[in-house]
């Protein structure tokens, strides 16, 4: 008797293009898994590249005939085990990745429709290339993908004066629904009043509710930049300036954090050819003409006097500044080149900015405890931070795991969220119910059990488990 899977795999050939399918260990087994290393994903049953909406919907129909689960992956760049197969061992992995067309760039209305597989930083290389100064703001690690990014609520370091993707720079989205069915949230218009805002209801959803295919995105201009680099005595310093910088209204596209750990490896693996003192230090990013940056400059320089700041660097070249930013982007690389032999936990919280410094100095104070290596960096602006955890073994990466829970709890105490930025995954859909309450939830399940009544979206991604899935 031919098993399910076996069915659906002739059923895939026969259906999709030669060399778009694979069920061989390896693929079933990388593809589960981010390319970071906390979650350890349970392999899928069969990997499929799509190659166009049409794909999606021809295996969507198959998952439903099969009854076989669907897990979307991208970029795989997600941290909280997004990626992973299900417990039964029974899922298709729908692999966006070949679907990297940008569609349409309509520069007179600073917008572009592209595929889910197109990466936002080869999005933003290419507007460069043709010259058209315009960009895509949303910034989160490189190489995620515009997909990805939807599925996550990403934001990224531009959040301060951008937003996140829950704001409005996804103007509409194409996405293939649980029954196969393709709908298009809303026309191209920068705004509309026209019933539910349903491209809001898919940002976040975690590829639960549909799988997003296409999307029409909303660009930027690009302005000058600058960057200013400044050292603090503490955490709670360094943010409180911060706070009083974007109270003035200094004109800020970035505020980081970076704590003396991350500088100690920027200094040692990063391009820039400046040493920057090891301690607690903001990362500030100016836009605008030549003339709204230095005075920003010099606003901040009269801020931080008052906190305590020290050794102001402002460095107006574009390129050494990027330089600069590249070096904070890939920070954590240099930090597991300080360290070899170990792993990385990444995890991120967001607090009201004002209860930043006390989760910070809270998870600092944690770590040092348990003995374990931990760099902070965090997107000052908004309060939002992330914790890179070291480990060499078992006890440590033990240690580590109970620090983020205590860290997830601890977050939500102060009125924050378990996560800004990471989305929820494996790893945190235990804090949902805490965090949201128990009838947000079951609003959110319900939901869920309309669109996907067969549970085939990503499931055991997202929904806490002990509310009860509605029966419709």
């Amino acid at each position: 008797m031919t098993s399910p899977i076996d069915g659906l795999f002739t059923d895939l050939q026969s259906t999709l293009p030669e060399g778009n399918i694979s069920r061989d260990p390896k693929d079933l087994t990388s593809y589960a898994h981010s390319k970071y290393p906390q979650f350890k994903g349970s392999p899928h049953s069969v990997v499929v590249h799509a190659q166009s909406t049409a794909d999606v919907v021809e295996v969507v129909k198959l998952a439903n005939k099969y009854r076989v689960p669907i897990v979307a992956y991208a970029g795989g760049t997600s941290l909280e085990g997004n990626l992973s197969g299900t417990d039964e061992g029974r899922s298709i992995c729908l692999d966006l990745s070949r679907m990297n067309k940008i569609i349409k760039i309509n520069e007179e209305d600073s917008d572009v429709i592209c595929e889910a597989g197109v990466r936002w930083n080869v999005l933003n290389a290419t507007l460069k290339e043709k010259g058209i100064p315009l960009f895509f703001p949303l910034d989160p690690a490189p190489g995620a993908t515009i997909g990805g990014m939807i599925a996550q609520g990403c934001s990224g370091t531009n959040a301060v004066r951008y937003g996140t993707a829950r704001g409005e720079y996804i103007l509409n989205l194409t996405a293939v629904l649980a029954s196969g069915e393709v709908i298009k949230t809303r026309q191209r218009a920068r705004k509309s009043s026209a019933g539910f805002d349903l491209t809001k209801l898919f940002i976040g959803a975690e590829g639960t509710l549909g799988i997003v295919t296409e999307a029409t995105l909303r660009l930027a201009p690009v302005l000058p930049i600058s960057v200013a680099v400044v050292s603090f005595p503490n955490v709670h310093s360094a943010t409180s300036a911060v706070t009083d910088i974007l109270k003035l209204g200094a004109s800020i596209q970035c505020a980081e954090i970076i704590d003396d750990i991350g500088i100690r490896a920027m200094n040692t693996y990063g391009k820039s050819t400046t040493k920057w003192q090891e301690a607690d230090t903001i990362l500030l990013k100016y836009q605008g003409s030549t003339a709204v940056m230095l005075d920003s400059s010099k606003m901040v320089e009269g801020v931080i006097a008052k906190h305590g700041g020290y050794s102001y660097h402002y460095i107006q070249d574009e390129a050494q500044a990027q330089v600069l930013w590249d070096d904070r982007k890939n920070g954590l690389f240099g930090v597991l080149q300080s360290n070899p032999g170990k792993k990385g936990f990444i995890t991120d919280v967001c607090v009201p900015v004002s209860r930043l410094p006390d989760i910070i100095t809270w998870c600092k104070t944690e770590c040092a405890q348990k003995g374990l290596i931990a760099p902070m960096t965090g997107h000052v602006g908004d309060g939002n931070f992330h914790a890179f955890i070291l480990y060499g073994n078992e006890d440590e990466f033990k240690a580590a795991q109970e620090i983020v829970d205590s860290m997830n709890h601890k977050a939500i105490e102060l009125d924050g969220t378990c996560t800004g930025e990471h989305g929820v995954g494996l790893g945190k859909k235990m804090y949902l119910t805490e965090e949201l309450g128990e009838g947000t939830v079951a609003l959110m399940k319900t939901i869920k059990a309309a669109l996907d009544p067969l549970n085939l979206l990503n499931p055991g991604k997202l929904y806490p488990d002990g509310v009860p899935r509605p029966s419709l």
